[in-house]
Formats: structure tokens, sequence, C-alpha cells
């Protein structure tokens, strides 16, 4: 019996022993446990991630497909409404580029509308407009111009009527898609409120697939009989001025007509293209992730297989 109790007695101590020898182990490593916990992302947090960031793929990569499909309708649009709106080019000239333009070429009473988008991701087409924009109308307000201001979309409206101040008009938002002619009329209503020396709109351009230029159209009002443009045209003298005012908001509501289907195809073109950017930023943020988990995942596998074999040698 005296050997029996020993050699139990040395397997209970060696026992001890070895659970000491792992706690003193656990508590060296605690220190480093708790700063990864704090500083770095555990394996569930870092599936967790990689779970979210395709589904967000998923939805970025289907917002490109709709936008294509879209961007094609308006693609058609547009061109009919370049034949639709020919005639009044000669008219109101051809369109600047709204960088370029100087606050000199502006008569003294002006009415800006801008042309901005109801929905947002779509790149900067509502942030390089608006810039420019306000930087147009620091200029008017340095050579003493008079302006107002009606914008039409809601993510423009802020930045503008912030920009504007007392001098902003109005704006118009949450419109129907497709763009009609109707639409182009009510708004044309609802902006000549008040007599203007000339009106500009500022709007993007369409120039393909993945470009776009802000632009400004200036319109003036032909009220004068004897302008160069009605000569070969005969006005009734009995109305003549009225005839010549809805003239001029036909032209008006033509050229409205055209330049929102010129910023909506611009918009889906630039949804398309920032869409397309979003998806493979998210696939490379996917293989980031990725790797991280697999690295932490084989750092936790190889510290388990440690602490087994140093346990295992304890025993030893």
């Amino acid at each position: 019996r005296k050997p029996q109790t020993k050699n139990l007695f040395i397997v209970i101590l060696r026992f001890v022993e070895t659970i000491n020898k792992m706690m003193r182990l656990q508590q060296v490593k605690a220190i480093p446990n708790v700063i990864l916990s704090r500083g770095m992302a555990t394996e569930k947090q870092l599936k967790m991630r990689i779970t979210g960031t395709k589904n967000i793929a998923k939805i970025t990569k289907s917002m490109k497909m709709v936008s294509a499909a879209k961007l094609r309708g308006d693609q058609q649009r547009l061109t009919a409404a370049d034949s639709f709106s020919a005639w009044a080019s000669s008219i109101t000239g051809k369109q600047q580029v709204l960088d370029n333009i100087e606050a000199t070429e502006f008569p003294q009473k002006n009415l800006i509308v801008a042309f901005t988008t109801d929905k947002g991701l779509c790149g900067g087409v509502n942030s390089i407009l608006t810039r420019q924009t306000v930087k147009l109308l620091n200029k008017l307000i340095a050579s003493g111009k008079e302006f107002k201001v009606f914008v039409l979309g809601e993510k423009g409206r802020g930045t503008l009527r912030r920009a504007a101040g007392n001098n902003y008009l109005a704006s118009a938002s949450d419109r129907l898609l497709p763009y009609t002619f109707d639409l182009a009329s009510s708004i044309t209503s609802d902006a000549l409120v008040e007599e203007f020396d000339s009106i500009h709109l500022i709007y993007n351009e369409f120039v393909s697939a993945i470009a776009y230029t802000p632009s400004v159209k200036s319109i003036n009002p032909l009220v004068d009989p004897n302008a160069a443009f009605l000569h070969p045209f005969d006005v009734e003298p009995s109305n003549e001025s009225e005839t010549l005012n809805n003239f001029f908001e036909y032209t008006l509501a033509t050229q409205v007509f055209h330049s929102m289907l010129e910023n909506a195809t611009a918009e889906q073109s630039s949804r398309m293209n920032a869409m397309e950017n979003a998806s493979k930023n998210a696939g490379e943020m996917i293989e980031k992730l990725t790797l991280q988990y697999n690295r932490a995942r084989q750092a936790r596998i190889t510290t388990e297989l440690t602490e087994i074999i140093s346990g295992a040698a304890a025993l030893d």
C-alpha cells in the first residue's frame, strides 16, 4: 500500500504543477488577448464585415444594371429632344462651359435655374454643379448684378438656398420620370413670376457614358419685333407683344425640357459609373477582410496547438 500511496501522491503533485504552469501561461497571455480584442477585429467581427460587404456589393451591382438600362432609355429620349429643340438654338445660341463664364457677360437682372437630381448615389453630378453655381453667384454679387435662383431637384436645394440667401426664389422636387414637356411648361410658368433681362439654365451636358460637362445656356426675352431673328417672319400688329411673349415662353419651355433630359442622362451615366466603382471597391475590401480573417483563424489554431503541446509536454 505504501508504494501505491507514494505513486498516487507523485501523480497528484505533477497534476497540480501542470495546472499551475497552465494558469501562469494564461496569465502571461492575458494582456495580449486584451490588446487583440481592443485593437483588432475578432474572427466573428471579420466574418460579419465580410458578409455585410458582400451584400452591399450585390446591391451596387444591381444598381449598376438598373442605371445602364435607364441610361439607354434616357439617351433615346435625349436624341429625340435634340431634334425637337434644335430650332431654339438660333435664338439662345450654344451653351457655354459653366466654369469658364464670367459675370461681366450677364445683364443687370438675371434668373438662375439650376438643374440637380432628386436622388443621390450618382457621383459628383450635384456637388460639381452646385459648387460651380455658387462660384458664379459670388461673381454676380461682386459685380453688382441682381439675380434670383430657382432650383430643380432635391439634392441641390439646400446648398444653393444657403448660397442665394434672400435671392432664393423657389424650387421644384420629386418630379415624375421620365420628364415630359408638360412638366417643363409648368416649371417655366412657375419661374417667370417676375420679369428678367435674361434666364440662365445651368445643367450637366451629357457627353458620353463616362463624361459630362456642367454648362449654362442663356435665354434673353424676345420682345422686340425688330429683332434680326424675326425678319423672315410676320408678326400680327394687333397683338405682337402678346405673341412675342408667348413665343418666348414656348422657347424657354423647350430649352428647359431639353436641359432636363440632358441632366437626367448625365445623372444615369454618373450613377452607373459610381456603382461600378463601388462594386470594385467592395471586391477589394472583401479580399482584404478575407485575408485578415484567414490570418486570425490561423493564429488561433496555432495558439491552440501550442497550448495543447505545452500541456502534454508538462505531463511528461
